[in-house]
């Protein structure tokens, strides 16, 4: 029964690890609404990509890793079952597949910001610690992507009003720093959109969705 129960944890893990590449992959293979995108706009899209693919590559060896102690120590009989819970558990809020909540800050979108503006606020809140960013309540998950010019934004197919809210959990202190400081982004924005307004503001408690994307893979499964 105990060995069952670790194989069950170890595949669960392989599972979302696959499930994060693949969806990585799919999302970038769409391309809607890029072809509205100027080619500025399209080189910054790119570098973010870039720099999200990224992090993406550390997170995937670091699941690697995690799933490389989890064998070995499966073979050992010295796998904790509570541990490999909360792992699990955490895999799953970063994947987005249940929701999340605790402190954090909000940024209000008011004005004309696009696509490639707001995808620098969200790369700015990962790069400053956020855990999981949810845009007018929409969950973001690895491949999810704002596009669309000014006025015109579209997220999981979804337009978004303006204006909107993006929401973030992390260190309040750390992302609203993050985010302000002299000659930060929002300096940066300002001075790119100076008809958008963005207001920062840091929240004891913000709760996430779960996203509503179906992110079991086609052709992924499972390693064990």
């Amino acid at each position: 029964m105990y060995g069952g129960r670790n194989q069950l944890t170890v595949a669960a893990v392989t599972f979302i690890l696959g499930l994060l590449v693949i969806v990585q992959l799919r999302a970038q293979a769409g391309g809607s609404g890029l072809a509205t995108l100027s080619a500025q706009d399209l080189t910054v899209l790119v570098a973010n990509l870039n720099t999200r693919n990224e992090r993406l590559r550390g997170e995937v060896a670091t699941l690697e890793r995690e799933v490389t102690n989890l064998l070995v120590n499966r073979d050992r009989g010295a796998t904790s079952l509570d541990q490999s819970r909360a792992d699990l558990a955490r895999i799953r809020a970063y994947a987005g597949l249940d929701p999340v909540g605790g402190p954090g800050v909000t940024i209000g979108v008011d004005g004309l910001l696009d696509g490639p503006g707001v995808e620098e606020v969200i790369n700015e809140l990962r790069n400053a610690g956020a855990e999981a960013i949810g845009v007018a309540g929409i969950r973001l998950v690895p491949g999810s992507v704002v596009t669309g010019l000014a006025g015109r934004l579209t997220l999981e197919g979804v337009a978004l009003e303006d204006p909107f809210e993006i929401s973030a959990i992390g260190p309040p202190e750390t992302l609203v720093g993050s985010l302000t400081r002299v000659g930060g982004l929002i300096a940066q924005l300002a001075a790119t959109y100076p008809d958008a307004v963005l207001t920062v503001t840091p929240l004891e408690r913000i709760e996430l969705p779960a996203t509503e994307r179906d992110l079991v893979p086609t052709y992924g499964g499972p390693l064990l």
